[in-house]
């Protein structure tokens, strides 16, 4: 039988929370707690707190407001919270890779970055210095443990709420430590759970954004660290032509770092009988359009591949998901040399985006996944 492994935990158990000042992770905390569980509370400090404009600051898990919500969960529910600065490994293993990932053509996915390289590796490190055992978050996600006593990470009861695309990065080790309170309950029910503690972000509005950027002004964003990064192609964020399958310029646009691939928005164009999508972003500050027929692809190339199960040697079987709100397709995997896999899919998908990511799942369960190389036909 398999179980939960947050499920299993004794009380008394030492454990870091990872709490963002929404009511996900403290309702993650507020369940340890009440199993009996020492819970530490931990806010990772990512970025300036002055780089939160005061009308975003609830959107924004670094402000000033977020980390009063998180102490304040501490204080009500019981247990100590501290606040970690994360601000240099947030800067070079999420922000600067991905102003650059925009300077080079690519659509960065900052979540799975972050949780790979930052959230649950450097607050393991932390949890161990404290003399704890685990690393809880308020993802909605599943890590079970199977008959084999080896842990697994699979989607949540709520698939409307499934961030199991976000988790594809962890290795092994570390989901071995991770806890998920959240994955068998609903949005509503952790509302509600917060409502009866009586908890002050029970209706706390959920952030849509990039969590550094509250306002939701990409371009802006981008603009600004650009002009701050030498070694970067500025001119991805200046006027460049737009072309058509044939290579007819037949527009203008703002920077081709502004877009990103499947996009129609923002393209300005007209005279056509059917809208036209961003279908590639080249070199030379290009972007190529066409009819949404041409966004499908085939198939696709993952790089910086990471296997949650054993790593397979052979060709297999499983469904793909590239968008974190796209249904999985049904696909044939091929592993490569090194880190790369081939994916190929039963029917075309639509908007492959280098840069994003494709995560393999076997019904329920993760099996790994990867960053899109480039999409192949």
């Amino acid at each position: 039988m398999m179980r939960d492994t947050w499920t299993e935990i004794e009380p008394g158990t030492r454990v870091v929370v990872a709490m963002s000042g929404g009511v996900d992770s403290s309702v993650a905390a507020a369940i340890l707690a009440e199993r009996g569980c020492e819970v530490i509370g931990v806010t990772m400090k990512n970025f300036c707190y002055s780089a939160v404009p005061e009308e975003h600051a609830d959107a924004a898990c670094c402000s000033l407001e977020a980390i009063e919500d998180a102490r304040s969960v501490a204080r009500e529910v019981g247990f100590v919270h501290h606040v970690l600065d994360f601000e240099g490994p947030f800067r070079e293993a999420v922000l600067d890779p991905f102003v650059a990932e925009y300077a080079a053509g690519r659509t960065p996915n900052p979540c799975v970055r972050c949780n790979r390289y930052v959230r649950f590796p450097r607050l393991w490190t932390k949890a161990r210095l404290l003399g704890a055992e685990f690393v809880a978050t308020g993802h909605y996600a599943r890590a079970i443990r199977g008959a084999d006593g080896a842990v697994e990470l699979l989607r949540p009861a709520d698939r409307a709420k499934d961030q199991t695309f976000y988790l594809w990065g962890l290795t092994r080790p570390l989901l071995e430590r991770a806890l998920f309170p959240l994955g068998d309950a609903t949005k509503e029910e952790v509302r509600e759970k917060a409502r009866g503690l009586g908890l002050r972000v029970a209706g706390k509005v959920e952030s849509q954004d990039i969590c550094f950027i509250p306002d939701g002004d990409l371009a802006g964003f981008l603009t600004r660290r650009v002009a701050e990064r030498a070694d970067l192609a500025a001119e991805r964020f200046g006027p460049g032509p737009i072309v058509d399958e044939s290579g007819a310029v037949v527009g203008e646009h703002s920077g081709s770092g502004f877009f990103t691939v499947g996009q129609r928005r923002g393209l300005g164009l007209a005279g056509f009988d059917e809208p036209r999508y961003v279908t590639a972003i080249e070199e030379r500050n290009t972007l190529v359009v066409g009819p949404e027929d041409d966004l499908f692809r085939d198939g696709l190339v993952a790089e910086e591949v990471n296997w949650l199960s054993d790593r397979p040697k052979d060709p297999f079987r499983a469904e793909a998901q590239v968008r974190y709100r796209s249904e999985p397709v049904d696909a044939g995997i091929e592993p490569g040399e090194g880190r790369e896999a081939t994916v190929r899919f039963d029917e075309p998908v639509r908007a492959i985006a280098p840069g994003q990511s494709v995560v393999f799942y076997d019904g329920e369960r993760v099996l790994g996944g990867g960053t899109i190389a480039r999409a192949i036909d």
